[in-house]
């Protein structure tokens, strides 16, 4: 038997796979999440959302995509790692994930991989015109790592930007990325003045930490009314995060488990002093943290 059904959960509580249903919205992350909403309905065109590594930025885009596919008018693509060696083999990445064909009268229309960047370009231009104009959807392409885009990449997404309507942008851009991706940014001014909200995502504060675990342990279906987590427990776990939503999470997994091997039912600072003192022991954790 898993070690959270011994403890009364139907599911696992402090999984640090991107589960959108265990997103736990904070003030910054519902407010990104909704001011990200109203600029793809008004069609704007580029957002970009920042954030430390652990602040939920993967997990608030799989939300994103969630929410999108609910409704019937959107066509989403994601891309996970946008490593990609040059404008050609990220056009065809646009062009294959979106199922774009060439015009037939291209010469290379039924082999994408031989088209050209230009070629590609045009028919990734006609796609969005017909979807957008024509079908009155809205085509939404999200980024996630977005700090991995090279520069022509970069150059190409800028290009993209460009296919409007008088009063639409024809590709809707949300780009997910790490704080280093600000400096790329704001060294490509044309690219800088495109993006319609921007928002960095911070830690969360005490408050929200707590109101985090109790949100996990509630979606989990936690089948008994007894408190799980002592409120100095979660103090120190917010200490020793800083308010990192991932690391977290994996305290509190690691917690959860230490009651099911020391048959206890409630974690307390004494559990988090064990697991800190664990990880400073073996180099994985600072002293200067854990006070």
């Amino acid at each position: 038997m898993s070690y959270y059904r011994i403890l009364g959960f139907e599911k696992e509580p402090f999984s640090t796979s991107p589960d959108p249903e265990f997103l736990y919205l904070s003030q910054g992350h519902q407010s990104t999440m909704t001011n990200v909403l109203i600029e793809l309905r008004l069609r704007r065109g580029l957002s970009v959302v920042l954030g430390d590594v652990g602040t939920g930025k993967t997990t608030l885009s799989r939300k994103l995509i969630q929410a999108l596919r609910e409704r019937g008018d959107f066509i989403v693509h994601y891309v996970l790692d946008p490593c990609f060696a040059n404008e050609h083999e990220f056009l065809l990445s646009i062009a294959r994930n979106f199922s774009i064909q060439l015009d037939p009268g291209s010469a290379h229309w039924q082999d994408l991989n031989h088209a050209s960047v230009l070629e590609l370009k045009e028919a990734v231009e006609k796609f969005l015109y017909e979807k957008t104009v024509i079908g009155n959807a809205t085509v939404v392409l999200i980024i996630d790592e977005a700090q991995k885009l090279n520069e022509a990449s970069m150059e190409m997404l800028r290009v993209i930007l460009n296919y409007e309507t008088n009063d639409t942008k024809l590709l809707q851009l949300v780009l997910f990325g790490q704080l280093e991706l600000h400096s790329k940014i704001t060294k490509i001014p044309n690219f800088l003045d495109r993006i319609s909200f921007k928002y960095a995502l911070n830690p969360l504060s005490l408050s929200e930490s707590r109101e985090m675990i109790l949100f996990r342990i509630k979606q989990a279906n936690y089948c008994s009314d007894s408190l799980l987590f002592q409120d100095d427990a979660i103090e120190m776990i917010h200490r020793i995060s800083q308010g990192y939503p991932r690391k977290m999470t994996m305290l509190c997994h690691r917690a959860l488990k230490q009651l099911v091997m020391k048959r206890k039912w409630v974690v307390d600072e004494e559990i988090i002093e064990e697991i800190v003192s664990e990880d400073m022991r073996a180099g994985w954790l600072s002293p200067t943290i854990h006070h």
